[in-house]
């Protein structure tokens, strides 16, 4: 497959890029959609014990996650499945699932997206949580439809 030439290579340590806080969580996004040409997002995020999403799904993006430290249960087809460090999960676009750190520690997770995209979402999040005691959940719904992502009950 040809590359796009217009592309440079990227190299990021552990711990650089922007660091985003929403949700409870904290995002260090590695690869945002401006360096890979909208290819692709790659962040690490780190999730305290109980934390992490509601169930959801994406219009637009598959979502690979990596478990690098702690527990992590992980909801599809309509049931949650437990895995520790090592762990991959690929969750295709449109299709329902969640996370929830179930260890005692926070979690640290390795995810992807594509196409790129997602650290737009993250950014707007971050900003309504930086700016709020407690965010408004009716603009967070709203942010979260306008990038195509919809939470949905079980």
């Amino acid at each position: 497959m040809p590359t796009d030439p217009c592309l440079p290579f990227i190299f990021v340590t552990r711990d650089a890029g922007p660091i985003l806080r929403a949700f409870g969580e904290t995002v260090i996004m590695h690869l945002d959609s401006v360096a890979t040409g909208g290819v692709l997002n790659l962040w690490t995020e780190i999730t305290p014990p109980g934390g992490g999403p509601p169930p959801h799904h994406h219009e637009r993006e598959d979502e690979c996650l990596a478990v690098q430290e702690g527990r992590v249960a992980f909801f599809s087809e309509g049931e949650w499945r437990e895995f520790g460090p090592g762990a991959v999960v690929f969750m295709p676009r449109k299709h329902i699932h969640a996370f929830k750190n179930v260890g005692e520690t926070p979690s640290r997770m390795l995810i992807s997206t594509t196409p790129g995209g997602f650290d737009k979402f993250f950014a707007r999040c971050h900003e309504e949580f930086k700016t709020a005691a407690a965010p408004d959940m009716d603009r967070i719904l709203q942010i979260s439809a306008e990038h195509g992502i919809h939470f949905v009950n079980t």
